[in-house]
């Protein structure tokens, strides 16, 4: 994360082709609380890689399902992750991942 000397803040995120920018107060807001929890951004750490279901996430962090999938719930909200569900061995999947590789925020 950088932010510049002209009111630009650039994130980084591996393994993704495209780019955002954002000027809107609102969606900045969003973005920045999300970002604002280290297990939401651990959570974009770990999609970094490949796509994740919850279950997994869960466990790569030792927390509850239910816990992820709120925290996934806030970062799908800012628009910084995409999901998808898929049939699995025991019902359907949420499968989590990165949208952007790079967020640009201008104020």
């Amino acid at each position: 994360m950088e932010i510049s000397q002209t009111g630009i803040l650039e994130v980084n995120m591996q393994n993704k082709s495209e780019s955002i920018s954002v000027e809107s107060d609102e969606q900045i807001e969003k973005i920045v609380k999300a970002l604002s929890s280290r297990t939401r951004r651990l959570i974009l750490h770990y999609i970094q890689e490949e796509p994740m279901d919850v279950s997994n996430i869960a466990a790569s962090l030792s927390m509850t399902e239910a816990n992820i999938s709120a925290q996934i719930k806030k970062l799908e909200e800012a628009g910084l992750i995409t999901c998808s569900y898929s049939s699995g061995d025991h019902g359907v999947r949420k499968i989590s991942r990165l949208k952007f590789n790079r967020l640009t925020i201008k104020f």
